[in-house]
């Protein structure tokens, strides 16, 4: 079932979006070598918390999980491509790209963004694959009105990493958002254009390109959660929640 939101409703996402993106801004400024990825988990929380919501990963478990996600962000580093689980004994060292996914509940309603940045300097290779897949999430937004496909979004990110030498990571997809973190429709990084379901007014999805530098092919780690890539080569991610409207696709989750 897709779920349309209510004009009401969409404002209520839209606070809680901005709200989101600014937590998410203040925690990346706070990467840096040397930093316990448990602090940037515990600074999430403490922010969004304050900010009368709740985060929506910490606890969440569906039936297919062993156990629930322990932490509120997040934190995928280097080959690591979602679901990086933050610990005191991870530490963030020069020259590594890291992933920051934060969802968050707020006014009963749920939004989800990510974003990828360097620690300390990086390699060109590195800064070239976040610079390709965060334009790659703008292509695919701007694929978006009412009347287009799943199919468009997935074929304009793809094409685009394609064309710059990377791969989208298939097994993984964006998703519907707004009663639950996680709702219909799937939504791929990779597709055709005119195929797939319909978008209509009122959907409001979580887009989130996932390209790597290598093979397609990932792995699970050994701690349920982490998903990475199989040849231990980098990945980068980026994710922003939109709402579908009449002529395009309104960013819930823009950065100010």
């Amino acid at each position: 079932m897709i779920n349309i939101k209510s004009s009401e409703e969409i404002k209520i996402l839209r606070e809680g979006g901005k709200i989101l993106a600014s937590i998410l801004s203040e925690v990346a400024r706070k990467v840096k070598p040397g930093l316990a990825t448990v602090e940037l988990d515990q600074l999430s929380e403490k922010l969004i918390r304050k900010n009368n919501g709740e985060p929506s990963f910490k606890n969440y478990k569906t039936r297919d999980d062993r156990f629930s996600y322990p932490a509120s962000l997040c934190v995928s580093i280097n080959d690591e491509i979602v679901h990086g689980i933050p610990s005191k004994n991870r530490i963030l060292k020069q020259g590594d790209i890291v992933s920051l996914d934060l969802g968050m509940k707020y006014k009963n309603l749920y939004t989800d963004m990510a974003t990828t940045i360097g620690v300390g300097k990086i390699s060109d290779q590195a800064e070239k694959l976040i610079d390709v897949t965060k334009k790659s999430l703008a292509l695919g937004i701007k694929s978006i009105k009412d009347g287009a496909c799943i199919g468009d979004i997935g074929s304009a990110v793809q094409l685009y990493a394609e064309k710059n030498g990377f791969n989208v990571v298939r097994h993984l997809v964006g998703h519907g958002v707004g009663y639950k973190v996680h709702e219909m429709p799937d939504i791929p990084n990779y597709g055709s254009k005119g195929t797939g379901l319909k978008l209509k007014k009122g959907m409001v999805l979580a887009l989130e390109p996932m390209i790597v530098i290598g093979s397609s092919d990932i792995i699970l780690d050994k701690d349920n959660w982490t998903w990475k890539t199989k040849d231990g080569l980098l990945s980068v991610h980026f994710e922003h929640t939109v709402a579908v409207t009449r002529n395009g696709a309104e960013i819930l989750t823009k950065i100010q």
